[in-house]
């Protein structure tokens, strides 16, 4: 098939081609395991004493035979966390966005979306029949605007944000997004893949607010909390309802148990020791004194998310390759997940780092920066 080789060398010729890289041997530094929990030794006791009990798998999807007890524990404890009504597990963010996002609109009704939602986001929307408009990054103002001329055209509005931004780690003003959907009968769903237990609890929880029945709250178990999978948190009749209705549940094979049972350990490490997020922010705070220091152009906006901009994908991509010489994996984001000319080093802070990592990091950047101009440093 002549078409796919085409493909490819089109990929290759813009610096858009992706392979994956082994990281064995090299100092991980764009990870989402924020809080080093994935090999937290409690963690792994927990989960291999279950995966001992259950084997490898959960054999059926949660509506045949896949749903244990370890599930059900699980679910409690995350509406717990989360201080919500109730949670259902999902197969991972990607299964969770397109599968509720979906149940949630129809036609007749509209999809209002932040435009650098992430990408489950964007498919989910592709699937439901509903309208949609896409308005300017944390432009709330458009959002508003345009629900003050349209919004009586609709019977249902769904108002859609990452909390924290994967790709740029600024934070979405939820408060002003609960005062528009309380003024124009919205839903909000809120993916919080990168805010559970990096801003506290999450979004609601960082800007003190209550949960009310109009928010959905999405998350995944695969970032700070270190294992995998994801969940969807709301009231009692919305958690029935996407049950019943949201296709990737239905349809899909349930979570191991023993990953459930590690997750929810994680989720009591996180409560027991409340100066783990403080001790991120330590982490953040160490690595962008790094990059003041190297004059990068980077952005901090008090999540572990630092990218640090290049712009040019061809520049990014080597920048990347120097660093894996000097046994660095700092990968580059290019289109399509960040706009083209917006390629950049996707840096992650994590507990993971001891001093010795940093200084590594920061010697590996020196190194680099004599070799390739491709880092716009600041003004």
């Amino acid at each position: 098939m002549r078409w796919i080789d085409e493909e490819l060398e089109k990929l290759k010729r813009e610096n858009l081609y992706r392979e994956r890289i082994v990281l064995e041997g090299l100092r991980d530094f764009c990870s989402n395991d924020y809080l080093g929990l994935r090999r937290n030794p409690e963690v792994i006791e927990e989960s291999v004493k279950v995966l001992r009990e259950t084997g490898i798998g959960s054999g059926a999807s949660q509506l045949v035979s896949g749903y244990t007890k370890y599930h059900r524990e699980l679910e409690e404890k995350l509406s717990d966390f989360k201080r919500v009504p109730r949670c259902v597990l999902f197969g991972s963010g990607f299964l969770a966005n397109v599968g509720v996002i979906p149940s949630l609109v129809e036609k007749g009704d509209i999809i209002l979306s932040d435009e650098l939602n992430h990408a489950s986001i964007i498919d989910g929307i592709r699937l439901s029949k509903a309208d949609k408009y896409v308005f300017k990054h944390l432009n709330y103002e458009e959002l508003e605007e345009f629900l003050s001329k349209n919004r009586g055209k609709y019977k249902k509005a769904l108002i859609v944000t990452d909390t924290v931004f994967s790709m740029d780690g600024d934070i979405a003003n939820l408060k002003r997004l609960t005062e528009i959907c309380e003024r124009y009968d919205c839903m909000l769903y809120i993916d919080e893949a990168h805010a559970t237990a990096t801003i506290g609890r999450g979004g609601l929880d960082y800007f003190g607010i209550p949960f009310k029945d109009y928010v959905i709250v999405m998350g995944t178990l695969s970032k700070a909390l270190g294992g995998y999978g994801a969940f969807i948190c709301g009231s009692e009749k919305l958690i029935e309802y996407i049950i019943n209705k949201a296709r990737s549940l239905i349809f899909s094979t349930s979570l191991p148990p023993s990953v459930c049972a590690g997750v929810k350990k994680a989720i009591e490490i996180v409560e027991e020791n409340q100066s783990l997020i403080k001790e991120l922010r330590t982490i953040e705070k160490k690595l962008t004194e790094i990059f003041k220091s190297l004059n990068l152009d980077f952005r901090y906006h008090g999540t572990p998310i630092i990218p640090i901009f290049v712009y040019d994908e061809g520049e990014a991509l080597k920048i990347r390759n120097e660093l894996l010489k000097e046994g660095i994996f700092l990968q580059a984001i290019r289109y399509p997940t960040v706009p083209k000319g917006k390629a950049r080093l996707r840096l992650t802070a994590s507990l993971n780092y001891t001093e010795q990592d940093l200084k590594f990091l920061k010697e590996a950047l020196e190194k680099v920066l004599g070799k390739e101009e491709g880092l716009r440093r600041t003004s």
